[in-house]
């Protein structure tokens, strides 16, 4: 590689952005991540309304979610590596701009197809910004220190955004129509653009070096096969393991996967993930937490607000006030570890996060009928949060550390697919033994709220085995995150 083309490949130091500009950096790459998740779990509050008011069968209505979530998970990898092809900034405006026009076609919508193909945009506008958040972040804060403290912000704003969706759903629905949790985008929408366009440093097109080329067929193949597996799991809630229309996508996605290791392995000249990359332990393990972790917290935002509903019998805007001690505290743990991972290393902070969210999952899964908010619910939800918190900056940390400044979108698109991956799996899986539970104490003769309080505090349960299983794979984290070459560092970085 050429001097040239090494410093095309390469972000601008640091010091080529002033501290009020890395600032605005950082906010908009927080803003855009926050945009991201609180459209996945906002729309959850107001699906009874969305249904009454534009005629969906209670058959289809989970398309308003599930279509944003397969196109989202589907397009993550193919929108980390078009950042790393293409231009950060160039990327990210694309993504904010798709997403943004997605929104107001959805707050306009007046009939379910329009509005189930404004969420599909939406999710095709966040699986392009996504990852150009967390490149554009990992280009630009090059010093140890000062990447952690970004990733700490991004992570705390990534992991309260969807706690905070549940509260700003209640408020919306209390005292606007449904159609401003889209609208509201807009505004927020076209500020973003501005910042974006002002503040992020653009990378250049990738012409020379490894990695230059897009790998078509490998794309194809990930992008169907991941939509076609995360279809199938998420029409098992409605039709069930061994209907066809689970079946059929699943084998047709798994299919489609194994080809896409196949051409990854043998025939890829510039492969979509070169599957070298899992011999970075660091990176290996991290994806490992995050399928785990996030399986356990985006579950939880499930069921926690069906306990605090159909078992304690809040109010939607009751509800999302509740989650209030869950946000600050996913807040709290993302940026209080901030400046404990450079010193530290991921691997402490993943351990003693996940092994306090598996506690506190543990003690929630006990609330019932009787409990009250102070004594039952208030005291695990702050410590969850906290320690998620600490987990979602942390592996950002390890899933990122050893890769070369042209692979920052391939890991961070990488990481949110497998984010993806695991809510989806994880709510299926919990979502049936909730509701096997919940059969079987309904048949029992059990009280409606005992046997609602029973099936989810299994579902509880099943979160904190999944912290459990985040554990154990954070024991293969290295001890130490050891500085990459483009942190700040002179030396090569070994994998």
């Amino acid at each position: 590689m050429t001097v040239t083309d090494r410093t095309r490949d390469t972000a601008p130091p640091p010091g080529a952005v002033g501290g009020r500009r890395l600032r605005l950096v950082l906010a908009a790459c927080c803003l855009g991540q926050f945009m991201n998740v609180l459209d996945a779990s906002v729309v959850n509050v107001a699906l009874p309304v969305i249904a009454g008011d534009l005629g969906f069968d209670q058959h289809n209505l989970h398309l308003v979610n599930n279509a944003y979530t397969v196109v989202v998970c589907g397009f993550l990898l193919l929108g980390g590596r078009l950042a790393d092809l293409f231009g950060q900034r160039r990327v990210f405006l694309l993504g904010v701009g798709l997403f943004t026009l997605a929104s107001v076609v959805g707050g306009a919508a007046h009939d379910p197809v329009t509005l189930v193909l404004a969420r599909a945009f939406q999710g095709l506008g966040a699986a392009v910004m996504t990852p150009a958040t967390l490149t554009v972040l990992g280009t630009t804060f090059t010093e140890p220190a000062a990447r952690a403290k970004a990733f700490g912000w991004w992570s705390a704003v990534s992991g309260a955004a969807g706690a905070v969706g549940v509260l700003a759903g209640g408020v919306i629905i209390e005292y606007f129509s449904w159609r401003w949790i889209f609208l509201v985008n807009a505004p927020i929408g076209v500020l973003l653009f501005a910042a974006v366009r002002w503040s992020v440093p653009e990378t250049g097109p990738r012409r020379n070096g490894p990695g230059r080329g897009l790998d078509l067929p490998g794309a194809l193949t990930v992008t169907s096969g991941l939509m076609a597996t995360v279809y199938g799991v998420a029409e098992s809630h409605t039709y069930g393991w061994g209907s066809a229309r689970v079946l059929g996508p699943l084998v047709c996605g798994v299919a489609l996967l194994a080809a896409f290791v196949v051409i990854q392995a043998t025939y890829a000249r510039d492969p979509l993930v070169p599957l070298g990359v899992f011999r970075n332990r660091s990176v290996a393990a991290a994806n490992a937490v995050a399928f785990f972790g996030i399986a356990a917290l985006f579950s939880t935002f499930y069921f926690f607000t069906l306990v605090l509903q159909q078992v304690l019998g809040y109010s939607p805007l009751h509800t999302g006030l509740s989650y209030l001690p869950l946000s600050l505290g996913i807040a709290l743990g993302g940026w209080g570890v901030a400046r404990l991972v450079p010193r530290a290393g991921p691997r402490p902070i993943l351990l003693g996060g996940l092994g306090l969210s598996g506690a506190a999952l543990f003690w929630l899964s006990a609330v019932d009928a009787g409990s009250g908010y102070t004594g039952d619910v208030l005291g695990p939800a702050a410590l969850l949060g906290f320690g998620m918190g600490a987990v979602l900056n942390a592996t950002t940390n390890a899933a990122t550390a050893g890769l070369p400044p042209h692979q920052a979108g391939l890991a961070s698109g990488l990481l949110n697919t497998t984010r993806q991956l695991g809510s989806a799996a994880g709510l299926v899986v919990l979502a049936a033994l909730a509701t096997a539970r919940i059969d079987g104490r309904a048949a029992e003769g059990a009280a409606p709220a005992d046997a609602l309080a029973s099936g989810y505090g299994l579902a509880l349960t099943g979160a904190a085995l999944f912290a459990v299983a985040g554990f154990v794979a954070a024991l293969f984290v290295p001890v130490r995150k050891r500085p990459a070459l483009h942190e700040g560092g002179g030396g090569r970085a070994a994998a």
